[in-house]
């Protein structure tokens, strides 16, 4: 593991939709390892996450590289409100070819001190997603405060939204 080499650069406009087929093998990746290729939680193309949600996610935030040593190895989104410093993350994902190596850790760490206002973070990550769940508990210090589920929907979304998993988990983590 070597989190020293771990950096963030802002995505470009050329790397747009290599970024967008990167976050697509991860987040496939964790979908697979749980259920295998019988799993029906992909949005469009057998993909867990769709193409457009990964563009509506770039396009409404700060979209980020993370590299180690120079080298592409994942990369982040995050929302930023600067009136309430409430900001959320809405993608982090690292190559699986990579995986367990700190590069996911040491990324939000720089996403921390990129944005040393914050009062508070939030994402959500789909329950099946062990290995996202344990990051972001027990690596980062989120905390879990929601699940959203048939009979607790997310009010933040439609509820007629048909894509992505409908159980997802909300986690907090408190700054200041």
């Amino acid at each position: 593991m070597n989190e020293r080499n771990i950096t963030l650069t802002p995505l470009s406009p050329d790397d747009r939709d290599r970024f967008i087929r990167d976050n697509q093998v991860a987040f496939k990746y964790g979908a697979v390892e749980e259920f295998g290729l019988r799993d029906d939680h992909f949005e469009e193309d057998g993909e867990i996450i769709s193409s457009r949600t990964i563009e509506t996610c770039i396009d409404a935030g700060d979209a980020y590289r993370i590299r180690q040593d120079g080298e592409i190895v994942g990369g982040l989104v995050v929302r930023i409100n600067p009136d309430t410093q409430h900001n959320h993350l809405d993608l982090l994902f690292v190559d699986p070819a990579v995986h367990s190596r700190g590069i996911g850790r040491a990324a939000w760490r720089e996403v921390e001190q990129l944005y040393p206002d914050t009062r508070v973070w939030e994402t959500c990550t789909p329950y099946f997603d062990k290995r996202n769940i344990h990051f972001y508990v027990n690596k980062c210090g989120f905390q879990i405060v929601e699940f959203y589920c048939a009979m607790h929907h997310d009010p933040n979304e439609p509820e007629c939204d048909d894509e992505g998993p409908d159980e997802m988990f909300r986690f907090e983590k408190q700054m200041q």
